[in-house]
C-alpha cells in the first residue's frame, strides 16, 4: 500500500511525534497511511544496519534502531489504545487490517540474523564493559529475545514461525472482540420496578438512564461490570440474579447469544499455536518458554508455589463456605445456594456480621475526593507534585495530569475512569510514551490509567459526582502503582525504563503495594467526604471495614489459585484430546471449595491469558503479592517504630530501589536492595488473615 494523497504524511496526526498524541484529530483513515510511512522508513533503516560495520557500537547501531522502532511502536500503541477505549466498526476494521503487518514486521525483526549477530558482537566486544548497567541489560535482553523470536531457526521454520505469530495476533484480537461484542449486545430490560427490590438508588438511576438512551421504558441492565455486579450483590429477586449471572457466565461461548462470538475454537487454536511455537524453539511446552524472561525458574516451581498457597487457604475457604451456606439457609431461606446467590448472600452476611454495607461505604468516596487524596499520598511519599494539565483526549470524561519534581516535568498521564459502550472491560495501565534520553534531552514518560467505574448519574439534568465503592478505590490505587512504576523511572534507555524489561511476575509489585494504603486510617481521612454532608469516613465505620477486610479471604485466595493453576496447566501439561473445559474441571476438583454450575464458561472470557500478556503468567498476581506485601511491611515497621505508615524516608527508598530502576536490573536484586533480604510469604499470609 502507498500513502493516499488525501492524507499526506506531514498532515497525518499519527506521524506527529513533536508532543502529545493528537487524539482530537486522529481518524481511522489516518492509520494505514501512517503505518505505511513508518514501516517503509523503519525497513530502510534495518536494511542499512544489516550492512557490515567496521565496529558495532551503541551509537552507530542500537541508538538508530531504537529511534526508528520507538516511533513505530508509539504510533501503533495509540491505535491499539483507541481500539480499546472507543471501539467503532471503522476503527476495528483498520486495526485488524494493519495488525498483521505489524506482527510480520516485529517477527521479521526478531528473526533478523544480521542484527542478532551485531548484538552478540556488541555483547562480546570491548565497549560492553564500559557501558552503564541499563545499556548492558538492553543488550542482554535483546540477545535473549532474538533467540526467543526464532532468530536461530532455519529459513523454512522462520516462515512458519512468522505465520504462527500472525495467526496468534488475529486469534487473540478476535477473542477480545467476541467478549466486547457479546458484552455490548446484551441488555436486560425490567419494566416492573417491584422486581428491582434491594437495588441501590444510584444503580436504578443508571439503569433508568440506559433504558432512556435506547428510547425504552423501564430499566436496562448490561454485562458491563458496574451494571451487572450490583444485581448479583443486591437484587432480592432471585430470577433477576439468575438471568444476569447466566448471561455473564456464558458470554462468548457456545452457550451464548450468537455462535459467531463463541471463543471455544479460538482458545483451542491459540493453545495449539503456542505449543507449536514453543516446540520450534526447543521447549517442551509453552509454559517453559513463557517463564524464560520471568523470575520463576520452572513450571514445577510455579505449580508447587500455587498448590502450597491452596493448601494454606483450604481450611479458611471451607470455613467461609460452611458459614455462608448456614447463613443462607437460616436467614435467607435458601436451602440450596446457587452460583447467582453467593454474591447476594455474602453481602447480606457481611452486612449482618459487620453492620455495614458496600452502599453505605460508597457514599464516602466521591471521585474528586478519592483522586485528590490519592494524589496527596503520592506527593508525600515520593516528593513530587501532581497538577491538572491539558491535552487532546478521546472522550470528554478523560482528564490529563502532569507530575513534577522541583519544578521539572517528570511524567504525565491520562485518567479514563468510567465504563461505556465501545470500551473494553477491566482496568489497566498502559505505556503511551517511555522515558528515554534523546538528542534533545530527556523524553518524559506518559501513561494511560483506565478503569471501568460507574459513570456519574444525571438527575433532573444535573450531573452528580461519581461515587466509588471501596473496591473501586483499591482498583484506582492499583493502576496508579503501575503508572508510578512507569513514570517515576530514572532510567534513560527505552528498553528498560519504567515497566519495560521488568520480569512479568514482578510487574505487579508496585500496583499491589499501593493497594495497602486503602486500608490505612490516616490515608482514608484524606480520601473520604460524604456525598451529602461532606463528613469524612467515621472511625466506627472504618473499624468495621477493617474487621471485614479478610471476609471470605480463604475463598478469594482459592479462586486466584484456581485461575492460576488452570492457566499453568493448559500451557504446561494439557494432554492431547483434552479440552480446556476438562482442565478447568480437573483444577476445580483439586482446589475449589465452591464449584460453579456446569454451564459456567468463565474461560471463554479469560482475556488476561487468551488475549492479554498473562499466558502461563497469571500466577504473577500471587507471586508479586508476596513481594508487595513484604515490601509494604517496611512501611508498617516504620509506623511501629514511632513514625507514620506514610513514611517519607521509606517512600524515597522504595522509589530509589524499586520504581526508579525499572527493568535495568533483576527484580529480585531490586527487592533485596529495598528490603535488605530475600522475600518472605509471611506478610501476605498475615495481610490475608491466614497467619498461623
Amino acid at each position: 500500500m502507498t500513502t493516499t494523497p488525501t492524507t499526506p504524511a506531514a498532515a497525518n496526526p499519527l506521524l506527529d511525534f513533536s508532543g502529545l498524541a493528537r487524539f482530537d484529530a486522529i481518524r481511522p483513515e489516518h492509520v494505514t497511511p501512517a503505518i505505511d510511512d513508518l514501516l517503509a522508513g523503519t525497513d530502510a533503516l534495518v536494511k542499512a544496519l544489516e550492512a557490515p560495520m567496521a565496529s558495532v557500537t551503541w551509537q552507530n547501531f542500537v541508538e538508530p534502531l531504537e529511534n526508528a522502532t520507538e516511533k513505530l511502536g508509539r504510533a501503533w500503541s495509540i491505535v491499539g489504545h483507541l481500539n480499546s477505549v472507543v471501539d467503532t466498526p471503522e476503527l476495528r476494521a483498520v486495526y485488524n487490517e494493519n495488525q498483521p503487518r505489524l506482527v510480520e514486521f516485529w517477527t521479521a525483526l526478531g528473526q533478523n540474523l544480521a542484527l542478532f549477530e551485531k548484538y552478540k558482537a556488541l555483547q562480546a566486544g570491548p565497549e560492553y564493559a564500559g557501558l552503564s548497567a541499563a545499556r548492558k541489560k538492553v543488550i542482554d535482553n535483546a540477545v535473549r529475545d532474538f533467540r526467543l523470536s526464532g532468530a536461530e531457526l532455519a529459513d523454512d521454520q522462520k516462515e512458519r514461525f512468522g505465520e504462527i505469530q500472525e495467526k496468534l495476533a488475529a486469534l487473540t484480537t478476535r477473542f477480545s472482540e467476541n467478549i466486547l461484542d457479546a458484552t455490548n449486545d446484551f441488555g436486560l430490560l425490567v419494566e416492573d420496578e417491584a422486581e428491582l427490590s434491594g437495588l441501590p438508588e444510584d444503580v436504578r438511576q443508571a439503569a433508568r438512564a440506559a433504558a432512556e438512551k435506547d428510547g425504552k421504558p423501564g430499566y436496562k441492565f448490561t454485562l458491563h461490570f458496574p451494571s451487572y455486579f450490583p444485581v448479583l450483590q443486591y437484587a432480592d429477586q432471585r430470577s433477576l440474579r439468575e438471568k444476569i449471572y447466566r448471561a455473564n457466565a456464558t458470554k462468548a461461548s457456545e452457550l451464548g447469544a450468537k455462535p459467531e462470538w463463541d471463543n471455544t475454537d479460538n482458545m483451542t487454536q491459540i493453545l495449539a499455536l503456542r505449543h507449536e511455537e514453543a516446540a520450534m524453539l526447543g521447549f517442551a511446552n509453552y509454559a517453559e518458554l513463557s517463564l524464560v524472561p520471568k523470575m520463576a525458574q520452572s513450571p514445577q516451581e510455579v505449580i508447587a508455589f500455587l498448590e502450597d498457597l491452596g493448601r494454606r487457604a483450604r481450611s479458611y475457604g471451607e470455613k467461609d463456605w460452611t458459614e455462608l451456606r448456614a447463613f443462607a439457609r437460616e436467614q435467607l431461606g435458601l436451602d440450596t445456594l446457587e452460583a447467582w446467590d453467593t454474591t447476594y448472600a455474602s453481602e447480606k452476611l457481611r452486612e449482618q456480621r459487620y453492620a455495614f454495607s458496600e452502599q453505605e461505604v460508597k457514599q464516602y468516596f466521591p471521585e474528586h475526593k478519592v483522586v485528590n487524596g490519592l494524589f496527596q499520598l503520592i506527593q508525600r511519599l515520593f516528593g513530587v507534585n501532581i497538577s491538572t494539565d491539558s491535552a487532546p483526549v478521546w472522550h470528554p470524561d478523560v482528564k490529563f495530569f502532569r507530575i513534577e519534581r522541583d519544578g521539572k516535568l517528570v511524567g504525565q498521564f491520562y485518567l479514563d475512569l468510567y465504563a461505556r459502550s465501545g470500551k473494553r472491560g477491566g482496568a489497566w495501565m498502559d505505556d503511551a510514551r517511555a522515558r528515554r534520553l534523546t538528542g534533545n534531552g530527556i523524553q518524559t514518560p506518559i501513561a494511560y490509567l483506565v478503569c471501568n467505574f460507574t459513570e456519574p448519574a444525571t438527575v433532573d439534568g444535573v450531573r452528580k459526582p461519581a461515587l466509588f465503592t471501596h473496591d473501586e478505590v483499591i482498583t484506582l490505587f492499583h493502576e496508579s502503582g503501575h503508572g508510578l512504576h512507569h513514570m517515576l523511572t530514572q532510567v534513560d534507555e527505552v528498553g528498560v525504563s519504567g515497566i519495560s524489561g521488568v520480569e512479568w511476575d514482578a510487574v505487579e509489585l508496585p500496583s499491589q503495594f499501593m493497594e495497602n494504603f486503602c486500608w490505612e486510617w490516616d490515608v482514608l481521612q484524606h480520601l473520604s467526604a460524604h456525598a451529602d454532608t461532606g463528613d469524612t469516613l467515621p472511625r466506627a465505620l472504618f473499624d468495621k471495614m477493617i474487621a471485614a477486610k479478610n471476609f471470605q479471604s480463604g475463598l478469594q485466595m482459592l479462586r486466584q489459585v484456581e485461575f492460576s493453576l488452570f492457566d499453568m496447566h493448559i500451557h504446561y501439561d494439557m494432554a492431547p484430546g483434552t479440552s480446556v473445559q476438562d482442565v478447568i474441571n480437573r483444577v476445580r476438583e483439586q482446589v475449589a471449595v465452591v464449584r460453579p454450575p456446569a454451564f459456567n464458561r468463565f474461560q471463554h472470557s479469560f482475556s488476561h491469558i487468551f488475549s492479554g500478556g498473562y499466558a502461563a503468567g497469571y500466577y504473577s498476581y500471587k507471586w508479586a503479592e508476596v513481594l508487595s506485601a513484604d515490601a509494604y511491611g517496611a512501611f508498617e515497621e516504620a509506623a511501629a517504630a514511632g513514625g507514620n505508615v506514610v513514611s517519607i524516608e521509606t517512600g524515597q527508598r522504595f522509589q530509589r530501589e524499586i520504581l526508579a530502576v525499572g527493568g535495568s536490573r533483576p527484580a529480585l536484586e531490586s527487592f533485596k536492595a529495598f528490603r535488605g533480604r530475600e522475600p518472605s510469604i509471611d506478610a501476605l499470609l498475615r495481610h490475608s488473615g491466614m497467619a498461623a
